[in-house]
């Protein structure tokens, strides 16, 4: 790697908008610093570079758009002036940041699972330390008015999954986002406790009222972006990154989500990479759950209400099997149906003779004999002269 492909990939994340296919597959076929060259007008491009475009477009199923090289370069031709790479990296060194590439040994591994939707770069404002792989990375997402319980539900998952040495990874957003982070950040015990994937520059911490809490991020954890400083986080970069929450983590979980929230475009881009996917189940009521409980219906999500399925979801089959849910033991459990039906035909002042308890139970003389002998085994039935009734252990 050279610092001349590290430029030129900076300055072609401000010309090339999030999962431009035109330019991605022009990266991909003629180099970082070429593709700059001919997207800037610099270098001419022969018919052959463009037949090689074209069938890489194909193959990716995302040259539905593609008209030819002409229409890209017109597209990004208004940007050109606006090209200052040595400026932005000049911006992110002064706010104590870096620029990633995939050449780089911090670059997450996981990401090359996008294919041609790659991001050319990272810019990263944090801690220089290397970033988590994808098995031990969970993405927390959903709505952003989020609930009470959703917002108890997010701090008890997040806090237990980032004990557990998991990071979390979200977008820095109000509701959900926000409580994950906080979360992890309080139940982080080394490492990277958390991750904050942006839609805009990442020297403008926003929403501007999670401030202090992206900050908090950025030096504790790691705050990511692919567009340059100064960008702005545009409706349709909010969903362009949230491929890259998907990317980053083995398991996406939509914790609160409306019917068409933008969670559900994260829990999309997770199902297209063959990453699991996990919804919190909420009140049929809550229209924040309404989005949850459509994933679970149509079978794309996984039923999860504790940080043990989750954890079980993000590991090889039966490393990180969850611990069993053991509720009070009842006197009842184990029962036969017909041992049931014996001691409810039992009376619980007086006693019965067999005769009668085989009309109340209608059972067999036989089968209310043997039965008396277990309930009476278990503590559950008492003999007064050879007529029975229930003991106070069965109440």
């Amino acid at each position: 790697m050279t610092e001349s492909e590290r430029t030129a990939r900076a300055a072609l994340s401000r010309l090339f908008e999030p999962q431009d296919s035109a330019g991605l597959a022009l990266v991909q076929i003629a180099g970082a610093e070429d593709a700059l060259r001919i997207a800037t007008g610099q270098l001419a491009a022969g018919p052959e570079l463009e037949r090689e475009m074209s069938r890489l477009l194909e193959d990716n199923t995302s040259g539905g758009g593609w008209t030819g090289l002409g229409t890209a370069q017109k597209r990004w031709a208004p940007r050109v002036p606006d090209l200052a790479p040595g400026r932005d990296l000049a911006t992110l060194q002064r706010l104590g940041g870096r620029m990633i590439i995939p050449s780089d040994e911090l670059w997450p591994r996981q990401l090359a699972d996008l294919g041609l939707q790659e991001p050319l770069c990272l810019w990263w404002r944090g801690l220089e330390q290397e970033l988590p792989p994808a098995a031990r990375s969970i993405a927390l997402v959903g709505s952003r008015d989020s609930t009470s319980y959703g917002s108890a539900v997010t701090g008890d998952l997040a806090y237990s999954l980032a004990q557990r040495g998991f990071t979390i990874v979200s977008g820095g957003a109000y509701g959900i986002d926000a409580h994950a982070h906080r979360a992890a950040l309080a139940g982080g015990n080394g490492g990277v406790p958390t991750i904050a994937v942006m839609a805009g520059g990442v020297d403008r911490f926003y929403p501007s009222g999670n401030e202090d809490l992206l900050r908090a991020v950025a030096n504790q954890g790691a705050v990511l972006a692919e567009v340059p400083p100064g960008s702005a986080p545009t409706r349709y970069r909010f969903l362009q990154r949230n491929r890259l929450i998907a990317a980053l983590a083995s398991v996406t979980v939509v914790v609160e989500a409306r019917w068409r929230s933008g969670a559900l475009n994260t829990a999309h881009h997770a199902e297209t990479l063959g990453r699991a996917v996990g919804a919190v189940p909420g009140s049929v009521h809550s229209a924040n759950s309404a989005g949850c409980h459509r994933l679970l219906r149509d079978g794309g999500a996984v039923c999860v209400t504790d940080a043990g399925e989750i954890a079980e979801l993000a590991s090889p089959s039966g490393e990180s099997l969850p611990e069993a849910k053991t509720g009070r033991v009842e006197v009842h459990d184990g029962l036969t149906l017909e041992d049931l039906i014996l001691l409810d035909a039992l009376p619980l002042r007086s006693t019965s003779p067999v005769e009668k308890l085989t009309a109340v139970a209608g059972l067999s003389a036989d089968s209310v004999r043997a039965g008396l002998g277990r309930l009476g085994l278990l503590g559950l039935a008492e003999s007064h002269r050879g007529a029975w009734k229930r003991s106070g252990k069965a109440d």
